[in-house]
């Protein structure tokens, strides 16, 4: 039996039948990577927390088991609203099995730690697209005083008390720095964070987390500083979550590699800067409102250099999704992703498209074609399947999608969506 056979998408394929601009209006979900994060900060919650703007999609099932596999009450108030209960009789060890299919697992950890002083967690799965350890998560943990176990695949903390400490990233990592965030809350004193992640999503963060009677200040900057209580209140939480900036981010590369006009609305346009900055390099037209963003593609769109970095840089997220793009942009593009060292393992599937693109470790030579055209290929993570039903919507002839878990996990009801802007598509 294959072994995503009760997953969505798992023995399904996507059919694209590409050449047709998309045209029209999409509005895209809540920021998967945000709603994962506040699931496992509702952990520290003394009341209920209610988040709006949910995604279904897969890896929310899969969060939503491991917090459950945890002691907490997890429903749907409606479609896109979760309400989850901590109970108060947490445990200290998520499910194996679904630590092992989402690294967005591992978020657990922090809450855990200064929640209820202890954490066993199995080493976090997820996409694979090169080394992510946590070996930041763990050094942050050990400086606020917590003892650190490793054997047979396991990591164990144990905490009697969480103290501040001063903590310099060696990498802004966006896991790293929520998770020790978290772990900060209720620690003894001040701690801060030095080289921290910037992203949208931690500011998000530090706002729920604020709501629940936390001191934080200082996110969205390098500089995060924790003052820590000895106890949360006993208020309900209802918190509407921020719109996906890769989701978005996705349907504008779309919009221009098919020849469109498209707008995206409910967005946040500032969160995409960089994406919107290479589009208007390629040739296209991006017109920017409050929150939303038009994209109009040019005739023939021009080769750009793109070097992924943390936000406010390009994000690694949106990579492969541009590369497809530039397979056939007039001239040659060079993709320098410095975030995953094995982020271009669909490279070899674009290859079969027809792409002319030479892989040189952290590098990618794309020389731009005239047209792709359509195959059978296989999706190995969830924006590596983005990316091929991307290059589908511009290739000639029928492309074949397979590996449609890996798109469930990220994108919420993406074909409904790309079918009302005119795509010529279908799930089997």
């Amino acid at each position: 039996m294959n072994k995503h056979s009760n997953i969505p998408g798992g023995n399904e394929r996507l059919e694209i039948i590409g050449g047709k601009p998309l045209k029209g209006s999409v509005t895209v979900s809540g920021a998967k990577n945000a709603v994962l994060k506040l699931m496992t900060a509702a952990l520290l919650a003394n009341n209920r927390s209610i988040i709006r703007n949910v995604p279904r999609i897969r890896d929310v099932e899969i969060m939503i088991g491991v917090i459950q596999g945890l002691g907490a009450e997890v429903s749907w108030g409606d479609e896109s609203t979760l309400i989850i209960k901590n109970t108060g009789d947490l445990g200290f060890s998520a499910p194996d099995e679904l630590v092992r299919e989402m690294r967005a697992s591992a978020q657990v950890m922090g809450p855990l730690l200064t929640k209820i002083g202890r954490v066993k967690l199995f080493q976090p799965g997820g996409d694979v697209i090169g080394q992510r350890p946590i070996n930041l998560h763990l050094k942050g943990f050990q400086a606020l005083g917590a003892e650190l176990v490793e054997e047979h695949g396991y990591v164990y903390l144990t905490a009697n008390k969480l103290r501040g400490a001063e903590i310099h990233l060696d990498f802004p990592s966006v896991g790293a720095t929520e998770n020790i965030m978290a772990a900060a809350i209720l620690a003894e004193g001040t701690t801060i964070i030095r080289n921290a992640a910037k992203e949208p999503e931690i500011i998000e963060e530090q706002n729920f987390y604020n709501r629940l009677g936390a001191k934080i200040r200082g996110a969205g900057t390098d500089t995060i500083r924790i003052e820590g209580v000895t106890v949360l209140n006993d208020r309900e939480i209802d918190y509407t979550v921020i719109p996906d900036r890769i989701e978005a981010g996705t349907f504008m590369i779309a919009a221009a590699i098919s020849g469109g006009d498209v707008t995206v609305g409910e967005v946040i346009p500032e969160h995409l800067d960089a994406l919107i900055a290479k589009l208007r390099e390629t040739g296209a037209e991006v017109q920017v409102e409050e929150d939303k963003v038009r994209v109009v593609a040019p005739g023939k769109l021009n080769a750009v250099d793109v070097t992924v970095l943390p936000y406010p840089g390009f994000p690694t997220d949106l990579q492969p999704q541009i590369t497809a793009l530039l397979t056939i942009a007039n001239g040659t593009s060079i993709i320098v992703e410095n975030i995953y060292s094995s982020r271009f393992r669909y490279v070899d599937e674009l290859i079969r498209m027809g792409a002319s693109i030479m892989v040189e470790s952290r590098s990618a030579i794309v020389r731009g074609i005239s047209s792709l055209s359509g195959a059978t290929v296989l999706a190995s993570d969830i924006r590596a399947a983005a990316s091929l039903v991307i290059a589908g919507l511009a290739a000639q002839g029928r492309t074949t999608v397979e590996g449609l878990f890996h798109l469930d996990r990220g994108y919420e009801k993406i074909e409904q969506k790309l079918t009302m802007l005119g795509a010529d598509l279908r799930r089997f």
